[in-house]
């Protein structure tokens, strides 16, 4: 009796042990809104839009991650992340199985390589400047997961990438830097769809700088890359919290050229809610005239729980005659506004 009493003793120890070193955690966000839009097309009898959408602040999701721990400060993680459209239940992203992110790698003393896919440098940089935090704002209704903030306004491509080998430092007294390599896998032109990004980001007290590049061909022609520029920061003034960013995006073959620039606050009114506002302007270098974009956008979120928040904003998007900035508005020249009332519950 008592060595089977010392040997299950041994066993839950050997358990426990286990349990230490390796951990895998189920997590998840549902995020569903009412919106409206006027798209700016009445004259082409598409009038006003009045719908119920997922993932307006953030992309409904559902989503595993672990670790595992090898011994000697090295880790084994990885992370599968579906997106949902929880309006109607069917996968986001296309209709990937994991479109979010799917990404195996290794951290330790050296910092972090990921395989797989997973988000651009240069997302992951708009995304810590945006006072929407890519969310909220933009897209149109009817369109599950289409709020991304200013992301909407300065990707050129999508903010996510298949086939990337990603590296990131440690925090290295405030800097923390990436580097990403996508495989075009192209038979015979590996140069086709291929994709280099980099970013670096500064953190100390109140202050946050952030910056990306990225460059991707074309899947069908290595000579013509589109290039993404982007630099930004904030400051939390306690009262509040400002913005300024900087983006710049060409490709080789001048069919893409824009600038933009945003400037945006977060207020906080109360222990739970806040007030933000941004002013984003973009300039269409490949038209000569009548090239110029502007949007304005004013939200506030409460928090109901530190899982559970209500949300709430209106946008203007006015586009110039010769240009429609980001595709959002449904034709060259027209204003878009759009107003919504959503609930984000993560879990």
């Amino acid at each position: 009796m008592k060595k089977s009493l010392i040997a299950l003793a041994v066993l839950a120890a050997a358990a426990g042990s286990a349990q230490a070193q390796s951990s895998v955690t189920v997590y998840g966000v549902l995020d569903m809104a009412i919106q409206a839009e006027n798209n700016g097309q009445f004259s082409k009898g598409k009038g006003n839009i009045f719908s119920l959408d997922s993932g307006v602040q953030s992309g409904s999701r559902l989503g595993f991650k672990g670790s595992e721990d090898l011994g000697n400060g090295l880790k084994a993680n990885f992370k599968l992340e579906m997106g949902v459209q929880a309006d109607t239940g069917a996968s986001a992203q296309g209709g990937l199985a994991f479109g979010r992110a799917a990404w195996v790698g290794l951290s330790g003393d050296f910092g972090a390589v990921q395989l797989g896919r997973q988000n651009k440098p240069v997302f992951d940089a708009v995304d810590s400047i945006d006072p929407f935090s890519t969310g909220i704002i933009g897209g149109s209704a009817t369109d599950s997961t289409s709020a991304t903030g200013l992301g909407n306004l300065i990707f050129a491509t999508n903010p996510r990438s298949n086939n990337t080998i990603n590296y990131t430092t440690n925090n290295l007294s405030g800097f923390t830097g990436s580097v990403a390599y996508t495989f075009g896998e192209q038979a015979g032109n590996n140069s086709k769809g291929r994709g280099v990004g980099v970013s670096g980001s500064y953190a100390a007290g109140p202050l946050l700088v952030a910056g990306a590049y990225h460059t991707e061909t074309d899947t069908t022609a290595a000579e013509n890359a589109t290039k993404t520029l982007f630099a930004g920061a904030t400051y939390d003034f306690g009262v509040a919290k400002g913005a300024l960013s900087y983006g710049k995006v060409k490709n080789d073959n001048n069919t893409t050229s824009y600038k933009l620039w945003s400037v945006g606050v977060t207020v906080p009114v109360s222990a739970a809610g806040a007030v933000i506002s941004s002013l984003t302007m973009v300039k269409n270098d490949v038209v000569s005239s009548d090239n110029g974009s502007n949007q304005f956008a004013l939200g506030y979120t409460h928090s109901l729980s530190k899982r559970t928040n209500l949300y709430t904003s209106v946008s203007r998007l006015k586009n110039d005659a010769k240009v429609n900035a980001g595709g959002i508005a449904s034709g060259i020249g027209a204003t878009e506004r759009m107003f919504n009332v959503g609930i984000r519950h993560m879990f």
